[in-house]
């Protein structure tokens, strides 16, 4: 039995040596390499993580003691720690979740992926704690991977600094990165910690002079670290970041020195007032494929071959990505107006090939959503066209920019929202599904949803000419289809896809849901139904050919992988009663729900988004909408009966 196979909860750790520590350590990277890599995953966030998860868990009492992770996807040494070593179904419907997750443990608390969010929450957590009396209590936030860049975590310091009464320790998982290289001013202050000859050479020096002398020197050692942070802190001048927030410091301690971190975490403990613990970590941390992953160190991976490190699953076809990062280059090199913004995501949207060209005209701004849209209504007012690439779950945290600095001042931005809709493994709060509903109440928008690899260039190209008013692009996660090509298309941009004879119904599909209604379509003819199949291409505002399409069909089916609520079906009804069209719409769509973690097609089963479902409930409603009303009897008829 591995000693990884013995702890059952984190007061399992309290019984293990030094050594036995060391084992666990090597056990935990082995357990992720070999799991990860069956399921796909954060593996380097995790492989990171190892030790200063481990000496928290020894130091604090979870879960009277909250940790709150920031971002969440570096829990799973915390699930490991805490009872959940079962990974065989990690992201996977009925498998543990990829974040922290309420419903598996008492130990997880906050379940979001979105990052810089922790000191907000330790905030809350650790004033409640003191206005109810709870003093014994620690709140713990393990800030990582980029979220220092993020404006919340600044706010969130400003109000933990302005009370000095609480036990608060804040653990800043410095590994110099969040999916690629952590940008911005603080992390170049940052880095010059990490990167100092001085701190490295004094650092490790020492330690290796102490542990030449054997168990005394080892002891002393330990004796006068404290001492010796404080004077590598002071060596850094990295204290002075925080000292003027009148918050202690400690650090920077290397974060994969077990004992290192221990006696740094119960140093802050026993302050009994906010504190940082700066860990200086290494993401990717004893695994050499990701170590030689310089784009991203394996943050995320599908399922890969645990020796090698290389993909075991091949994509299937071009992505999305890979079609919008070409287009935009080509753009780019006929416009120079067109620049490029996002939020620390460069590579995972498709930016990275434009910024590698015209490295002047792309801005990588951090985990800075709101600042990004901001700045981008700065930009078009200078004269260029700013397109912003974001994660759809993502622009949900700049709806208010979006509305009041993009959209009231008629700012010609593109907004182009990868992973729109379903997403699912992820989970929760990473899922698409908002966005349509969102921002189709922003005044003058326009929204296109491409259905395939054409009409995304098609479309990109016609947003970034919009210079009086937002426009978005958004698309799925995953490989593009086949292109469909159009019997026709009408005067207002309109694709028809499909048509018969009998005009019984309407389907109007939003993007990549056009495959679907096809065949919707076509189980529908096999039944005597006859069916047209309108892709608007633009769906906000709505085209007016789909009103008067919708005037000569008995039924308007909408077909959309966003929630129902608010959605494109009920811009598409509004405007067709607008117009004094009575047709019945019935509005397809995903549920106002929080879904969880599964794969894309068992969510939309769910969901009743499947050919065979929505064909027998369109044959239920069309069969239902022929039969005649019965006409009512007189009065006199009635009542001699």
């Amino acid at each position: 039995m591995t000693i990884l196979e013995t702890i059952h909860g984190p007061r399992d750790l309290d019984r293990l040596s030094k050594r036995e520590l060391a084992t666990l350590a090597g056990e935990i990277r082995e357990y992720l390499v070999a799991n990860v890599a069956k399921t796909g995953g954060h593996l380097g966030p995790n492989l990171g993580v190892v030790e200063t998860t481990i000496a928290i868990h020894r130091v604090f009492d979870s879960p009277r003691d909250a940790i709150v992770f920031d971002t969440g996807h570096q829990s799973y040494v915390h699930k490991l720690l805490t009872g959940r070593q079962d990974f065989s179904g990690l992201r996977r419907r009925g498998g543990l979740a990829g974040y922290p997750q309420r419903s598996e443990s008492v130990h997880d608390i906050v379940e979001s992926s979105h990052a810089s969010s922790s000191l907000s929450w330790a905030d809350g957590i650790s004033r409640a704690f003191t206005m109810t009396g709870q003093t014994d209590r620690h709140v713990i936030a393990v800030v990582g991977d980029g979220a220092l860049t993020g404006g919340m975590t600044w706010e969130a310091l400003n109000n933990i600094t302005d009370d000095n009464s609480r036990k608060l320790i804040i653990v800043v998982n410095d590994n110099g990165r969040s999916y690629a290289p952590t940008i911005g001013g603080i992390a170049r202050f940052l880095n010059t910690v990490r990167t100092k000859r001085g701190y490295r050479k004094l650092y490790h020096g020492s330690r290796r002079v102490f542990d030449r002398l054997g168990s005394p020197g080892r002891a002393f050692y330990r004796g006068v670290r404290g001492g010796l942070h404080g004077f590598l802190s002071r060596f850094s001048n990295n204290e002075a970041l925080y000292s003027n927030l009148d918050i202690k410091y400690i650090g920077p301690v290397h974060g994969h020195d077990l004992e290192a971190m221990e006696e740094a975490l119960r140093q802050a403990k026993g302050y009994g007032a906010p504190v940082i613990v700066h860990a200086i970590t290494q993401k990717g941390r004893g695994y050499e494929p990701a170590l030689r992953d310089t784009a991203d160190q394996f943050h995320s991976v599908d399922r890969i071959d645990p020796d090698t490190g290389e993909p075991l699953t091949k994509p299937g076809g071009h992505s999305w990505t890979s079609v919008f990062s070409d287009e935009i280059l080509r753009l780019a090199g006929e416009d120079e107006r067109i620049v490029g913004i996002t939020a620390a995501m460069l590579r995972p949207t498709g930016l990275h090939r434009f910024a590698e060209r015209f490295p002047a005209r792309v801005h990588d701004v951090g985990i800075a959503e709101q600042h990004a849209v901001t700045s981008a209504a700065g930009l078009a007012f200078g004269g260029l066209h700013p397109v912003v690439a974001m994660y759809a779950t993502f622009m949900n945290r700049a709806f208010d920019q979006m509305m009041m600095d993009v959209g009231l001042h008629r700012a010609g931005v593109t907004f182009v929202l990868d992973r729109a809709g379903v997403t699912g493994p992820d989970g929760a709060s990473h899922h698409g599904i908002w966005d349509l509903a969102i921002l189709q109440v922003v005044p003058h928008i326009r929204i296109a949803a491409p259905r395939d690899d054409a009409r995304l260039r098609e479309e990109l190209a016609e947003a970034v000419r919009v210079d009086d008013a937002p426009t978005v692009l958004r698309f799925p996660k995953g490989a593009v289809g086949e292109d469909i090509t159009a019997l026709r298309r009408l005067d207002d941009g309109v694709d028809i896809l499909h048509e018969a004879a009998s005009r019984d119904v309407l389907i109007v599909p939003v993007g990549a849901m056009a495959p679907l209604a096809l065949e919707v379509a076509a189980g529908l003819e096999a039944q005597g139904i006859g069916a047209t199949v309108a892709d608007p291409r633009w769906v906000v505002p709505v085209p007016r050919s789909i009103i008067d399409l919708a005037r000569e069909h008995r039924i308007v089916a909408t077909i959309e992988d966003g929630i129902r609520v608010g959605g494109i079906g009920t811009r598409v009804r509004q405007d067709l009663r607008a117009a004094g069209v009575d047709t019945a719409v019935d509005e397809l769509g995903l549920p106002d729900e929080f879904l969880e973690h599964a794969s894309r097609e068992e969510i939309l089963a769910d969901a009743g988004l499947t050919s065979q479902q929505i064909t027998r409930d369109l044959v239920a409603q069309v069969l239902g909408s022929r039969v005649p009303k019965a006409r009512p009897l007189p009065d006199e008829a009635r009542i001699g009966k």
